[in-house]
């Protein structure tokens, strides 16, 4: 058991940034529909999509709007992009949470998953 530990922590995990920790709500140009913005940051080699979902506080996923739920980003890229929910739904909004996707045949095999929580 031990040995594993010094291998994990002598090799280390990569995995992917998301901003902001703590993401709010703001009007949109649309009556009764809200956004937020969200930046992603890929430090893995072998990941090239992430997952993007909306989600309440008992982690069921939400209905919300972007231009992509599945969402391209490069190795040592960012990407930004925004989030709209209508009004009645978030207030129900807890996290935002964005997932690796493998695609890679001889990727690591480890899913990093990064959750954002609303601001109340």
């Amino acid at each position: 058991m031990y040995r594993f530990i010094i291998l994990f922590l002598a090799f280390g995990v990569q995995a992917h940034q998301m901003s902001p920790t703590y993401p709010e709500w703001t009007p949109s140009y649309m009556e009764d529909i809200y956004k937020t913005r969200v930046r992603i940051f890929n430090k893995r080699e072998d990941v090239k999509y992430f997952q993007i979902g909306v989600f309440d506080k008992d982690f069921k996923p939400l209905p919300f709007v972007t231009q992509y739920h599945l969402r391209g980003v490069l190795f040592n890229s960012y990407a930004t992009f925004d989030i709209y929910i209508n009004k009645d739904v978030m207030k129900d909004a807890t996290y935002v949470c964005s997932e690796s996707m493998l695609t890679d045949v001889v990727s690591s095999g480890v899913v990093s998953k990064i959750c954002s929580k609303f601001k109340s």
